[in-house]
């Protein structure tokens, strides 16, 4: 720890000093629980890509009748959830990562829409939609420097 969070001239660590060094922790610029929730949002959405290509059945049902070519709308959107989460992990690229997030969330929301609305089993039904205004949420945090 550095001297800041420390008491340098008790030569010890004051009891206010340490509570405040366990709230304000940073790793690379952010609090270790900013970090810790990117790491997990990064690995959910390279999870949810890789489930793509692993079982596109599970996606194909959803991808609405009007659209054409829904096995390419599957893989494409695989593809990019995979490297929007990788790229989420570098620092130069995450402000724009979080923005393509939020971008993706947009785009696939008339898939969920359509698997409320169609009922289909499995998919998370009307309690899916208010949940992706939460997922558009915590990617806007990472949008900044």
């Amino acid at each position: 720890m550095s001297a800041a969070y420390y008491n340098v001239e008790g030569g010890g660590a004051s009891p206010g000093a340490m509570r405040s060094a366990s709230a304000t922790r940073y790793v690379g610029g952010m609090s270790i629980v900013k970090t810790v929730l990117l790491v997990v949002m990064a690995a959910f959405y390279v999870g949810a890509g890789v489930m793509h290509f692993r079982n596109p059945k599970f996606f194909l049902d959803i991808v609405p009748p009007f659209l054409p070519w829904p096995g390419a709308i599957v893989a494409v959107s695989g593809a990019v959830e995979i490297a929007l989460g990788l790229l989420l992990l570098a620092p130069a690229t995450r402000p724009y990562a979080a923005w393509g997030v939020i971008a993706l969330l947009v785009a696939v929301f008339p898939a969920n829409i359509y698997a409320a609305i169609a009922d289909i089993p499995g998919k998370g039904g009307y309690g899916r939609l208010p949940f992706q205004a939460v997922l558009i949420a915590w990617a806007w945090w990472y949008t900044r420097r």
